[in-house]
Order: structure tokens, then sequence, then C-alpha cells
């Protein structure tokens, strides 16, 4: 089967390299993709959102499967026009993805389906957002854009100077665009953060196993949020009967819920959790696998990919069986511009890859490269994730930072505790 993965991220190339390794795999395509996926795939110039030019290629090259990753593409209707061309497609139709494209409308999805997740208020007027900002006196808050902002939109304000500015930012100076014309305020959740993922047919649920991220720039979970910076799975948090707590109360119901509103969902739905004192409460969704999350997902993953995402993409998920899990942990270290997550200066040349692909249980997944001229260079804000596997979690740790410390470019930084939440001696962040 010829298959066409759309994006051109580390989450991408993640399924690039597990769909490579598919028995059942023909030729494989990405599109735009980068200069790490294309070492096993063939890229085509053509944009994630071209929605009219992917179909058309996917026609011609006799695609069996589209795999879309980014959010944006899933938004604008790439699955439906994919469908709508005999062409099975792994992703979620316009009007479920939705739920990823607006948080107000997620919000008020978990509230009639009685779904955990905090209290909140919207706002579509500046003026409106400003004023309750002003007379806020619960501290800490979280205002969202209401829009997709690629996983940047999300401010948590400690007073009322910064919920006016966070306000100001979003809806008048519209550092997001339109995805700030309204605003999400919502109650702070204390607790520990989770990502549960979970592949879904329409009916069946195939829930994945735990990953933690860490969205703050710097060591110790400070500075400004980012697309994150650093994931592990699996993860000791998630006990058997949280698992089944965020089945039974987040994920089936959420199905159901989108079945019920003629928004089925296929694909793989992404739920955000704080593990709270009274239970598995939702932050977020997704309407496709986290990045990085998904980067120290796959490689973990012993049931064949290519199987899994075309059952999911046709509705035959039940017909596949328990998903293959290898017990040994994984640990991705993301290497970025320090400048991310602000604006950075792409065009810096990247060295020692190779280098750091040659250590054992590694894999270097591209996530901002691009070739010019034979060279590997910087093409965004996060340029790199080095995964590693290892018996448990610091063992995949320190294999994951040997490996990241072989790769160099101009004003590369990353963060050097991965994992630490997890660990035994948490305030012993890795030295490198």
């Amino acid at each position: 089967m010829n298959v066409l993965v759309v994006g051109s991220g580390g989450r991408e190339h993640a399924y690039v390299h597990a769909l490579a390794k598919s028995p059942g795999l023909g030729r494989l395509f990405a599109a735009p993709g980068n200069a790490g996926m294309a070492q096993q795939a063939v890229c085509l110039d053509i944009s994630a959102d071209d929605v009219k030019a992917l179909v058309a290629a996917a026609q011609e090259l006799d695609i069996g499967l589209v795999v879309v990753g980014p959010e944006v593409p899933l938004v604008a209707g790439l699955v439906d026009a994919c469908e709508a061309a005999g062409i099975p497609a792994m992703g979620p139709s316009k009007a479920a993805a939705h739920l990823e494209g607006s948080k107000a409308y997620m919000k008020e999805l978990c509230r009639k389906a009685h779904i955990p997740t905090a209290g909140y208020r919207t706002f579509n007027a500046a003026s409106e957002a400003i004023a309750y900002a002003e007379n806020l006196e619960e501290w800490p808050v979280v205002i969202k854009a209401d829009g997709l902002a690629a996983g940047k939109g999300v401010i948590i304000a400690q007073d009322n100077a910064t919920a006016v500015a966070a306000v100001r930012e979003l809806m008048l100076d519209r550092r997001f665009g339109t995805a700030g014309e309204r605003v999400v305020f919502e109650d702070f959740l204390q607790g520990e953060e989770l990502s549960v993922m979970a592949l879904v047919d329409g009916e069946t649920v195939a829930v994945l196993e735990p990953s933690r991220d860490h969205k703050a720039a710097f060591d110790g979970d400070t500075g400004p949020n980012t697309g994150g910076m650093g994931a592990f799975s699996p993860s000791r948090l998630l006990t058997k009967r949280a698992y089944e707590q965020i089945e039974e109360r987040v994920l089936l119901p959420t199905i159901s819920a989108m079945a019920s509103e003629g928004r089925p969902f296929r694909g793989i739905l992404y739920a955000g959790l704080m593990l709270t004192g009274d239970g598995p409460m939702v932050l977020e969704f997704n309407v496709r696998g986290g990045d990085p999350e998904i980067e120290v997902l796959l490689p973990r993953l012993e049931s064949d990919v290519l199987e899994l995402f075309h059952a999911t993409a046709t509705g035959r998920l039940a017909e596949v069986g328990d998903l293959q899990w290898t017990t040994r942990a994984a640990c991705g270290v993301v290497l970025a511009d320090g400048d991310y997550p602000g604006d950075v200066k792409p065009g810096k040349l990247i060295e020692g890859v190779e280098r750091a692909a040659a250590f054992d249980d590694v894999v270097v997944l591209h996530m901002g490269t691009k070739r010019v001229d034979g060279k590997l260079v910087t093409a965004g804000g996060r340029v790199l994730c080095v995964v590693a596997l290892g018996d448990d979690l610091a063992a995949a740790q320190k294999q994951a930072y040997a490996a990241a410390s072989a790769i160099e470019f101009e004003n590369m930084r990353f963060r050097t505790d991965i994992g630490w939440r997890e660990l035994e001696s948490p305030s012993d962040p890795v030295t490198v």
C-alpha cells in the first residue's frame, strides 16, 4: 500500500519512521516533509494546507492511505476531501476537528456531556474580557486563545495586570491572528499533568500508553509555553484505576458526545489532562497526535503502525486486537533555536546528526530542518528531537542526552531536565 504523510514536523517524521517498518508498505511519500523524512520517503513540494493539490497528488500516486499530521489541514477539511475522492485518510473530518479548532466549543461539549474540566468563562468582546480580568480576585488564572495557535496561545496570569495584558495581546494586538478573536478564561487546576491519546475509528477506542511532555521553555518547567521541549513514556502516574477513569469519564463520553452532535470522530484523539484529587480533568483536546509525545510513543509501539492507521481510517479498529508495547521507556529531548518560542532566523548549519543517530537505541527525528546546497540547516524554532529507549526512564534519559551532546548548531538550546518530575530525585537535573 502506498502511503502519504502530510506535514513537516517531528510528529510526521515519527509517523514516517514507524510506517517504514511495516511489511505492508509500498511507496512512502511526505508532503511537504523535511530533511529527515527525505531519507525514508519521497518528499512532495506541496504545502500541508493545500487541500486540492494534496488530493490530486494522492490520486496520481495511487495512495491507499493518507496520514494527516498537523491540525490546520484537518480543520480545513483535508480528510473530507480525501474521502470524497475515495481515498482513506487517518484523521477527523472538518466537523470533528472543531473540537480542537475552538476551545470554547470544547468546553461547552464537556459541560453538556459532563466530562470533567475546569470552570470557565468565554468572551467575544475585548472590553468585556478586560473588565473581567480587572476584577478577578483568585489567582492564577489560565487565559487561552479560542482558535489554533500552534500550542502557544495559552497564558497563565498571576495578577490583574498580567491578565489584562494577556487579553490585549490576544484580542487587540492579534498576536495569534484570528485565533484570539475569542478568549477563554479557565480556573487553574492543581495536580500532575499527563497526556493520553487514543486511536478512534468512530466507535472503537484503542487507548495508547501514557506520555508526558514539558511545555515550558526552561529547566524546572519555567518560562513561556512552547509546542513542547521534550517528552517521555510511559508514566508511573497512570495507575490502572486512573487509566480506567480516563477511558470511562473522558474518552468514551467525548466520542459519544461527538457522534450525537453529528461529528463522529476518527483519528487520534489527544486528551491533555490534569490528575487532581478529584480525578482526571481535561485541560485540552487535540484532534491529532501530540508533538513531541508521538515521538516517544511510536518507538515503544510494537504493533504494525500501517495496519493500525488504516484500520482507524476505515472503521475496522476492532479487528486489529490489543496493541503491543515494549516495556522499555523512551525519552525525547528537543533541540531548539535559542530564540524559540520567539521569532527565529532559519538557515543555521546543523552538524553531528549522524553521530547522534549512531548511538544504540537512538533515533533523531527532524522537526524543523531542510537541505540547502546539500547541507542540513535549521528551518524552524524546534529543530530536532533526540529519542532514546532504555530499560527505565533514567537509562533512556541518559542515552538521549548523550546522543544530543553530539549535535551542534548556532544558538542551540535544550532543556537538561526532561523527565525530572518522574524520577526519584527530581531536584537533580541532568548535567551535560
